[in-house]
């Protein structure tokens, strides 16, 4: 009895043992077909800052490894404060290649059960002739390029920022009155084709604090399409400090229905530099720091996010000290943000 006891739990043994190998390999087989589904944020839930996804392809991090190949452990150090946290990805231009990271992007970070946030910088006019000029090539080209970024964000999550600066310097006099009136159209019209997918949370470029009065960008807001958007961006690309932004915010928040807002804290850790140096006020001034780090939990119910959305190291242009153009790797300054 006892030995027939034994070859029939070593049966049952080895039937369990089968059946498990069995469903581990059914488990390993739906997951290489079936790649992890995008994170599930409902649309006005709070986000934990370890939801950000962090982009494993960018300028800091390829300089962080050639730091650490050349043994130069010190300066790897510092980039890595900046390479080891969420930034944001720019999409500045109207080519196929461009969109395809767009899907690139997203697509990865479903897969990493993250949430990336993603700048949209191609509307016509781009910054008056400034160091970052560009843009789509005209009104139509515009309306096309937007409808290609939202297929390729449909069916994920994102978090993306509306043309910075775009509707500041359509109230600051660089654009003529009818390109003035046709940008807030775009702008617009763009949001109600973001909006279209549940997935993403869009935020209309709104300035900064010392740029133009809140009772003066409101109504611009409002007609760029702000309020069916979750809501404006402040201080991208900028250094007016976190509790200056909070303020304009709030204020801006107030005159457009308790809209929601995020702050770049990327480079405002040292606030900002002395005003009389012309464009060295704005464009890569020297002395400043990194500021508060990505986080989705701010203490305050209308400010969603302090993001990092300019890319720390990333030029503002070529205005001298050797600075190369708007977007590209600039190693010294990198540095000199993480100190």
């Amino acid at each position: 009895m006892a030995r027939h006891l034994y070859k029939t739990g070593r049966l049952r043994n080895c039937t369990l043992v089968t059946a498990v190998v069995l469903a581990t390999a059914a488990v390993t087989l739906l997951r290489d077909r079936d790649p992890m589904p995008p994170v599930r944020v409902p649309e006005a839930a709070p986000l934990d800052a370890s939801v950000l996804y962090v982009d494993p392809t960018g300028a800091a991090a390829d300089h962080l490894r050639t730091l650490r190949r050349a043994g130069r452990t010190v300066e790897a150090a510092l980039v890595r404060r900046i390479a080891a946290r969420p930034v944001a990805s720019w999409f500045t231009d109207s080519r196929a290649a461009t969109v395809g990271r767009a899907r690139q992007l997203v697509t990865a970070a479903a897969r990493a059960r993250r949430l990336p946030v993603l700048v949209l910088y191609n509307i016509p006019h781009r910054d008056c002739a400034g160091h970052s000029a560009g843009g789509a090539a005209d009104a139509p080209s515009y309306r096309k390029w937007v409808s290609s970024m939202a297929a390729a964000l449909r069916g994920h999550h994102a978090l993306v920022i509306l043309e910075p600066d775009a509707v500041a310097h359509a109230l600051t006099g660089c654009l003529g009155p009818q390109r003035a009136a046709e940008r807030l159209t775009l702008l617009a019209g763009a949001i109600d084709t973001l909006r279209a997918l549940p997935g993403v949370r869009i935020y209309l470029d709104a300035g900064n604090p010392t740029w133009v009065p809140a009772a003066r960008m409101a109504p611009a807001l409002r007609r760029a399409g702000a309020t069916r958007a979750r809501g404006f961006a402040l201080n991208v690309a900028n250094f007016e400090t976190t509790t200056d932004n909070m303020g304009y915010g709030m204020e801006l928040s107030k005159l457009l229905g308790g809209a929601h807002f995020v702050i770049d804290t990327s480079r405002n850790g040292n606030g900002p530099a002395r005003r009389g140096a012309g464009d060295r006020h704005w464009c890569n001034p020297p002395g400043r720091r990194l500021g508060h780090p990505p986080t989705m939990r701010t203490g305050n119910t209308l400010a969603d996010a302090y993001l990092w959305v300019k890319r720390p190291g990333e030029s503002d242009g070529a205005c001298g000290g050797g600075a190369p153009p708007a977007g590209q790797w600039y190693p010294s300054y990198a540095l000199g943000l993480a100190r």
